[in-house]
């Protein structure tokens, strides 16, 4: 009797871990990724995640550098450059590091794109496109461009999209690197190029500054806009209508079929920083130390929040990251800001111990930035798998042996039969 009891109890928690295994992997399945700079093709930098409420610091891995490139999360991993030359591939849940390759020169801010089980980042004065592969590492191929690839990589239909400073956008043949076409520019690309509907959106530092939309397949202009000064801000394209921070006069929404200028709004000081667009809303960061939140449709403000300015040349180069109605941002006072989407209210604040340029990535109830004092930074909660109790311990143990006890004398009384 007291045999069958535990023998009960014993089967009861393997269904039970059985359950959990399951909804573990539903759970990942799931998951809202944040696979490419700015989240997904169109540079929305919205995730349907759960983000935290806090500043609790789940853990944090040191570089050799300063850390601008913008993490990219995917399938449990963390994948971001380092001015140390390297690229780092890093357990989403506890920092360990699982990768790392070493490419020519710098990774400033280009940051990771990650599909198909492949990582596509660049590099700075090794002027290289890297394809990695994303479990070990090693390289599948490279790309040599003119020069500096500051620019983020975007992936689509087997095709890599990519700026540089050699003035050339790229598109790349994502399984060998093969250049399929290239679109030159007056000045250097260091914008992440932004894909919808089969037209590639990007900005170039041309003087006076140009949006261009190019056609994905063949690389012909289909129409630019040109802004007052340079473009180093990179588009995100909702609702037919592209967004856009110009370097000098503000935050621009243009038709994105026919470039026609819809609404401008003018900053006092410089947009770098990648426009993210979320519930109607455009949320943006300035170099007057500002984050702004614009009505989408009209370009009219709905609020501004001032970072701790601590010298005025405290800009807000980073792009925003909503998640869970908050919105995640880095500034160049050394601090991570996480602000109520709606009203612009501060829900905490985390200082580094450096400039965060970089861009924030929501995953998991996990927010991933990276900071110039050289390390990588994970905010949220652990989760932890529930244990025993302890005084159950030794019942389970006993109820596992004699369970085992039993097949076993079973299993020899069959085969003496």
């Amino acid at each position: 009797m007291l045999a069958s009891v535990f023998v009960a109890s014993l089967t009861f928690q393997q269904i039970e871990v059985g359950a959990i295994s399951q909804a573990e992997l539903a759970h990942a399945a799931s998951t809202d990724w944040w696979p490419m700079f700015h989240h997904d093709l169109t540079h929305t930098g919205y995730s349907t995640s759960t983000a935290p409420k806090t500043n609790q610091t789940l853990w944090k891995f040191a570089t050799g550098g300063s850390v601008y490139s913008s993490p990219a999360a995917a399938d449990g991993m963390v994948y971001v450059g380092s001015n140390d030359g390297n690229i780092y591939a890093l357990n989403a849940a506890t920092g360990v590091e699982v990768w790392n390759y070493t490419t020519g020169n710098y990774v400033e801010q280009s940051s990771p794109a990650v599909t198909n089980g492949v990582v596509y980042v660049g590099s700075g004065q090794g002027s290289c496109v890297y394809a990695l592969n994303a479990t070990t590492g090693a390289k599948i191929w490279n790309y040599t461009a003119g020069s500096w690839v500051d620019s983020s990589p975007a992936v689509a239909n087997g095709v890599v999209y990519v700026g540089s400073e050699d003035r050339n956008i790229y598109a790349l043949n994502a399984t060998t690197g093969a250049k399929i076409w290239n679109f030159t520019t007056n000045l250097e690309v260091e914008s992440s190029p932004a894909i919808a509907n089969g037209v590639v959106y990007v900005c170039s530092v041309d003087s006076g500054g140009c949006v261009y939309a190019l056609n994905a397949t063949t690389g012909a202009k289909v129409w630019s806009y040109t802004m007052l000064n340079g473009a180093y801000s990179s588009p995100a394209v909702t609702n037919s209508v592209v967004y856009v921070g110009g370097w000098g006069d503000g935050v621009y929404a243009l038709n994105a079929t026919t470039g026609a200028k819809i609404w401008n709004y003018n900053a006092t000081y410089w947009v770098y920083s990648s426009p993210a667009i979320a519930n109607g809303m455009v949320y943006v960061g300035s170099d007057d130390c500002i984050v702004y939140a614009l009505n989408a449709t009209t370009g009219v403000e709905v609020w501004n929040y001032t970072t701790r300015e601590t010298s005025m040349w405290d800009y807000v180069e980073s792009s925003p990251a909503v998640a869970n109605g908050v919105v995640y941002v880095g500034s160049d006072d050394n601090n991570v800001f996480a602000l109520n989407a709606t009203i612009g209210t501060k829900v905490w604040e985390y200082t580094t111990g450096g400039r965060v340029i970089s861009s924030p990535a929501v995953v998991n109830g996990v927010v991933y930035v990276g900071s110039e004092d050289n390390n990588i930074y994970a905010f949220g909660e652990s989760v932890s798998v529930p244990e025993f109790p302890s005084y159950l311990a030794m019942p389970l143990f006993m109820g596992a042996m004699l369970a085992a006890a039993l097949v076993l004398k079973r299993k020899r009384s069959v085969t003496a039969n």
